[in-house]
Parts: C-alpha cells; sequence; structure tokens
C-alpha cells in the first residue's frame, strides 16, 4: 500500500478553479465547505483528503483520518472489501449501507456512494460521498420491534385472524386461523380466504371472491352480522362469524384488511338444543317475553322476574305497556306495526319501567311469533340490563381520555428533556448518557404510579426512588405531613428531585462526605384555598467552584416543574450548597380521589 505523507496531504491547498461565464467558481472551496460529508481516496484505499462535514460526522481530525486507510475505519472488513473491489473493477457504488467507527468509538450507520477516477484505464482515486442514516437506523430497528411485537401478540391470540393486501392477497396469518381452516395458506398467493371451501348457510357454494372479505375490500367497508359455513380440506365443515374491516393508511386510503374468524360451532349446538329445551329459556338471565298483536303478555321467565320485578303471575295477561315510560308510550304501536309486516326489530337500546316505579336501560329485540300456519300471532322480546355495560363504556372513556392525557404528557416531557440536553450535550455520547438517565428517572416516577394504579404516590416515596440511586441516603432528612402527589406532579416533580440529585452528586453534598440535605414540606392557608410549599435545602457541602445557568436542570427547577403544577419555583445559589423552594396550589398537587362509579 502506498501511504501519503500526512504532512502533505494535510498542507494541500492548490486550489482548483474554472470559468464559467465569466466567473470564477472555487472548487476548492465547495469541497472543504460543502454541507456533503465527503472524502477522496487513492486506487489503494488510502483517505487522500476528507472535507469538514466528513470529519464533524466521524469527529476525527484532520490529522487522525488523513492518510490512513480507509478499512481502519469500517468496522465489518468485509463491507470495504467489497467496495474497493467494485471501484477498482469499475463499477459506481449508489448508497451502499455501511458501518463507519467515530472518534468516540460510536458506530455510524451510512450510506456510501462512490466512483472511481480512470485515466487510460488505470485507476487513479476514487470519490466518497457519506450519507449518515443513523437516525434512520435506529428508526427502522424500532419498526422491526414494533412489527415483530404485533405479530407475536397476533401468533398467540386464540382467534383466528388474517390480513390482505388491498386486491385481497393474503399478506399474514396466524396459527389460530391455520388450525379453524385446516390448512396453511400460501401468502401471496391465495386470495380473501384462508379457507378452503365456503358455503351460504343455506348451503350454497360461496366463491372466494363473493366472500364477506372480498365485500369489505371491494366497497371500503366493514361488513358484519354476516354468517358462513367452511369446509376444512378433510371433509369436514364448521360454521362461523367473519369480522373483516378496512384498513387505511394515514390519508384515508384502503391498503388493505384484517379478518377475525369467530367458530360458531358450538354456539350453533346449543342454539339447537334451545330450540328443542324450553328450560334454557326459562333459566335465562335475560328477560324473555312474548305477547299477541294487542300487545298482552302471554309468557314471562325468570329473567323478566328478576330484571322488571313482576312475577310471572302478577304480569301473564297484563299489556306490555306497563313496562315502558309514559314518555316513549308511542314506541310499542310502532314495533307492533312493524311486527304485523312480518319484520324484525333489531336490537335497540331503550329505558324500561320496573314494578317499583325505577327505570333501567335495556338492550331490546323483537321478533315475530308464527303458528304452524305461519300466520304471525304474536311477537317475542328479548331484553337485557345494560346499565354495568353503560357504565363500563362511561369508564372506559373517562380512562381512554386519561391514558391519552398522560401519554401526551410525557412525550411533551421527552421532548424537552431531549431538546434541552442537545443544546449542552458534549458529543453524542454525553448526549445519549443524559438523556437516558433523564428518562430513567421519569420510568421510576412512572413506575410508582403504575404501582399506585394511577392514583397517585407519597412524596415521600417519590423523593426515596429519586435519590436512591445516587447513595448517601442518611445525609437526607425528610419531614413533611403525608401527603399523596397527583400523577403529574409525580412525573414533574420526580425530574425536579433527579435534577437536584445529579447536581448534588457532581458538585454538592452527594459528591464527597460532607454536609446535609434537608428536604421539608408544608401545606398553609385556608380550607378554601390552600398551599403547598417544599424546600431542599444544602448545607455545610463542598465549595462550589462555578455555577452553572441554563441548563436543563435549571429550567425544570425554574420554569418547567413550577409551571406543571401551576406554582413558582426558586433557585438559589450558595457557596457550600444550592436552595431550591417551590409554592403550588394544593389542588395542583395533591390527588384528588377516583370516582369508583
Amino acid at each position: 500500500m502506498n501511504e501519503v505523507p500526512r504532512a502533505n496531504v494535510i498542507a494541500y491547498k492548490n486550489p482548483e478553479t474554472s470559468r464559467e461565464d465569466g466567473r470564477e467558481f472555487d472548487y476548492q472551496d465547495f469541497f472543504e465547505n460543502g454541507a456533503a460529508a465527503l472524502h477522496l481516496l487513492s486506487a489503494d484505499g488510502v483517505i487522500l483528503r476528507a472535507n469538514k462535514a466528513e470529519l464533524d460526522l466521524l469527529g476525527y481530525s484532520a490529522e487522525a483520518y488523513v492518510g490512513r486507510h480507509i478499512a481502519d475505519f469500517y468496522p465489518d472488513r468485509e463491507v470495504i472489501d467489497d467496495i474497493l473491489g467494485r471501484l477498482n473493477r469499475g463499477e459506481k457504488i449508489a448508497r451502499y449501507p455501511a458501518r463507519l467507527r467515530a472518534c468516540d468509538g460510536s458506530i455510524k450507520h451510512v450510506e456510501i456512494t462512490s466512483s472511481g477516477h480512470f485515466r487510460d484505464g488505470k485507476l487513479i482515486n476514487i470519490r466518497c460521498f457519506t450519507m449518515d442514516v443513523t437516525d434512520l437506523e435506529r428508526t427502522r430497528a424500532e419498526l422491526r420491534r414494533q412489527d415483530s411485537t404485533y405479530h407475536q401478540i397476533l401468533d398467540n391470540l386464540p382467534v383466528a385472524i388474517y390480513t390482505t393486501d388491498q386486491d385481497g392477497t393474503i399478506t399474514y396469518y396466524n396459527r389460530a386461523a391455520a388450525e379453524l381452516a385446516g390448512r396453511e395458506p400460501e401468502i401471496g398467493k391465495d386470495k380473501w380466504c384462508v379457507t378452503f371451501k365456503l358455503f351460504t348457510p343455506d348451503g350454497k357454494e360461496l366463491p372466494h371472491d363473493e366472500c364477506p372479505m372480498a365485500i369489505t375490500l371491494r366497497e371500503n367497508r366493514a361488513v358484519r352480522n354476516e354468517h358462513a359455513i367452511a369446509q376444512r380440506p378433510d371433509g369436514s365443515f364448521f360454521p362461523f362469524q367473519p369480522y373483516p374491516t378496512p384498513i387505511r393508511d394515514e390519508n384515508g386510503n384502503l391498503i388493505g384488511a384484517v379478518n377475525m374468524l369467530f367458530d360458531l360451532t358450538e354456539r350453533q349446538v346449543s342454539e339447537e338444543a334451545r330450540h328443542h329445551l324450553s328450560a334454557i329459556v326459562e333459566s335465562s338471565f335475560d328477560a324473555i317475553v312474548s305477547k299477541d298483536l294487542n300487545a298482552i303478555i302471554k309468557s314471562w321467565n325468570r329473567g323478566a322476574e328478576r330484571l322488571f320485578g313482576y312475577t310471572a303471575e302478577e304480569a301473564i295477561g297484563r299489556s306490555v305497556t306497563m313496562l315502558i315510560p309514559d314518555d316513549n308510550q308511542d314506541e310499542e304501536p310502532r314495533i307492533l306495526e312493524r311486527i304485523r309486516r312480518g319484520e324484525r326489530v333489531e336490537t335497540y337500546e331503550t329505558i324500561r319501567q320496573r314494578k317499583d316505579g325505577t327505570l333501567v336501560p335495556v338492550s331490546l329485540t323483537v321478533s315475530p311469533v308464527r303458528n304452524a300456519a305461519g300466520h304471525i300471532i304474536g311477537a317475542s322480546k328479548i331484553a337485557r340490563d345494560i346499565s354495568s355495560a353503560r357504565e363500563n363504556e362511561h369508564r372506559i372513556r373517562l380512562l381512554m381520555r386519561e391514558v391519552n392525557h398522560r401519554v401526551k404528557n410525557q412525550y411533551s416531557v421527552i421532548l424537552s428533556m431531549i431538546r434541552e440536553t442537545n443544546k449542552r450535550a458534549e458529543n453524542p455520547a454525553a448526549f445519549e448518557r443524559q438523556v437516558r438517565e433523564r428518562i430513567m428517572a421519569l420510568s421510576l416516577s412512572h413506575d410508582l404510579l403504575v404501582l399506585g394504579d394511577w392514583r397517585g404516590v407519597t412524596l415521600f416515596e417519590l423523593l426515596l426512588s429519586q435519590t436512591k440511586p445516587f447513595g448517601n441516603e442518611g445525609r437526607i432528612s425528610m419531614s413533611g405531613p403525608s401527603i399523596v402527589l397527583s400523577p403529574n406532579a409525580v412525573q414533574y416533580l420526580g425530574i425536579a428531585f433527579h435534577e437536584l440529585a445529579t447536581n448534588s452528586a457532581k458538585y454538592g453534598v452527594l459528591s464527597g462526605d460532607e454536609g446535609n440535605i434537608s428536604v421539608t414540606w408544608d401545606i398553609t392557608g385556608s380550607r378554601a384555598e390552600r398551599f403547598f410549599h417544599l424546600t431542599w435545602a444544602e448545607t455545610d457541602g463542598p465549595q462550589v467552584q462555578t455555577v452553572g445557568e441554563g441548563g436543563f436542570g435549571t429550567v425544570v427547577l425554574k420554569r418547567v416543574a413550577p409551571q406543571a403544577v401551576a406554582g413558582k419555583g426558586t433557585l438559589e445559589h450558595a457557596s457550600h450548597g444550592i436552595t431550591w423552594t417551590l409554592e403550588a396550589p394544593l389542588a395542583a398537587v395533591e390527588a384528588s380521589v377516583l370516582n369508583e362509579g
């Protein structure tokens, strides 16, 4: 290898200029100060020149980089050998994925675009463009991880699930789908269905391109309340209910669909048995009532007794309108009119009145009852108490809004950490370490909230969790009334305590054997307007040589944490320690009692 003397390379200042339209163009300046990372290699792979963007990317000085063989910076020797071999054969390299070792030891993911300069068929030098794709590679790795997690979840679900692209070609299926269908579908080949053959509930063969999944893709809508029968390759049949649902991209464009298949074999057997055993109706938890076309009650099961409070003897022979509140009396005539026309009234939600006069929300289904000749002689009603369902839906909506708020809140905190830390990080390694430590501090607070079912965390627990990792807990005294912090206060005060402990571990009491930290808090004010006061005070610590201003910790202590609890924060520096005080409305700090209803 012909190694170029570094001194000659570094001292190379020969400007290359060109005249175009009467103006000089300085190629030397273009090379040195361009935004793209560039370097020039000899035919043997020795670095002849590197511009500022290239040196900044890897963190080397020109003296430490120029004059060395390019392979010294590739942790994967086979990659650079392949690149140089192809260039020597006259090939061009475009966006070749590679890894480069930076000066601090970290690995940069890059894409190399390169070509050789030949003269009389001989390679003279090599021009290389280096594009940093480290962040992109991290994103790709995270997407791969999420995709793996997604497939692990679906693979282990007991319900049959499969997906297709927008043309209906199967792209994925889980084990439950293969076991239900009795076959292994061919990904990329089979279309619309994982099943072997399909039939309608009345036994007619159903082409795959007319199945519910095909309708979903053709009409770009979810298909519900459909039933079908599938045949396995071994000849066995099973009834099922599909739930095909479109999958759309962020712009609302159809890109595929997902289908869940519920095996109805057991349900069908139960339904057949129900037709033969009237006792099942009698023991049903739902209220099952039959009436004639004049709205007179003819049958009344135990479920109806439980729901409405009337015994069968009290109800049979009376009008069903006794269950309908006064302001809903027009509902029954409309239902009877539809029943007379032979229509089935699909499930709908309404209000009914119990014997004691209380109102109850119910889910109601009404179907015609026919005699042996097929004439409609009345109707059957199935009523289900949905009080609990409505309460659960309300609680779920509240929970989802709360979770959405808290996730956004944490994203805001993390983005603030990254932004403020990046402003003052000395290098990528320091930036990574500081962000990792701060996110771990946030994670400690989050763990406490999870253990407490997000109801809150005591101030003592929060202080202990954030200071314990730094050791010397015996040098920290804590005193104040018992108080349970709200989830919002836990997250922001947790970050504040982490910054205080970090600073102390670097420069203050926790860095040596001198001094003490006193954390005190109190509650003042009247019942109508109460305030929370907290003081973190370091005394008798090491002599503080310098005081940093404007760092992330200062921003957190003076602005971010106080504002998060609608309060004010003060940070004072003394020669032997710091004092941080916080004053905020107690209502913004203390956890409120959750509504358990």
